[in-house]
């Protein structure tokens, strides 16, 4: 199967040497791309700025902003078996981006945001993709109701959410607990290393999963 595999952060520039981001390593995304490339799927990897080293057998493709990231995933993802986004794209850009580097002037300042691309929920009706398409929900509160929600909305077989107010999972750590909310089931997927999560959620990309799409779609 051709999967394709979103990671790590987003960077909205301020100005030309500053920019705003979040708090994504990229670990998961990253460890999902290394169990897809070690049970023989065709992988490319579209990140963002990370420290992590690309898993052997990866196609990789480096971004930095949202825009980017859209752009991206609307070049290939129509030619995928799959698609899994695990990157923390960000909701919001600054409106206007000076050429020169804003100097500290008064003792507040106002930036003016605009939301930007749904990657996921543009996968569907937008980009055209048919395939098996996996969401991720970063949530600090309700995430299972939240998870259905999303699942709902964007069109996914399987949306993988977890707490990230928790400090032992999620963000940075190498640890992670999801629920993982299908069309027809949820799942709890206990405390353990990510990239234990990483194989599961690969293995629920197989063929069924994918024919079955397809034939609903059609």
């Amino acid at each position: 199967m051709k999967v394709l595999i979103t990671a790590g952060p987003t960077r909205e520039p301020i100005d030309p040497v500053r920019y705003l981001t979040n708090r994504s390593s990229g670990k998961m995304g990253y460890a999902i791309a290394n169990a897809a490339a070690h049970a023989g799927h065709q992988v490319l990897l579209i990140s963002g700025p990370t420290a992590l080293d690309v898993p052997e057998g990866v196609d990789f493709l480096q971004i930095e902003s949202a825009e980017e990231m859209y752009q991206a995933v609307a070049d290939y993802l129509p030619r995928m078996d799959a698609g899994i986004f695990a990157a923390a794209v960000a909701d919001y850009t600054p409106a206007v981006v000076p050429e020169q580097k804003i100097k500290k002037s008064d003792d507040s300042l106002t930036l003016k945001l605009v939301k930007t691309k749904d990657i996921l929920g543009s996968a569907r009706e937008i980009m055209g993709f048919r395939g098996f398409l996996v969401g991720f929900a970063a949530e600090t509160e309700n995430v299972e109701e939240n998870a259905k929600l999303k699942l709902q909305k964007k069109g996914c077989d399987l949306v993988v959410a977890n707490d990230v107010s928790r400090r032992d999972i999620g963000f940075d750590s190498s640890d992670n607990e999801a629920i993982l909310v299908f069309r027809d089931r949820t799942e709890l997927f206990e405390k353990a290393p990510k990239h234990d999560l990483a194989m599961y959620i690969v293995s629920m990309i197989g063929g069924a999963g994918v024919t079955t799409f397809k034939h609903q779609a059609s």
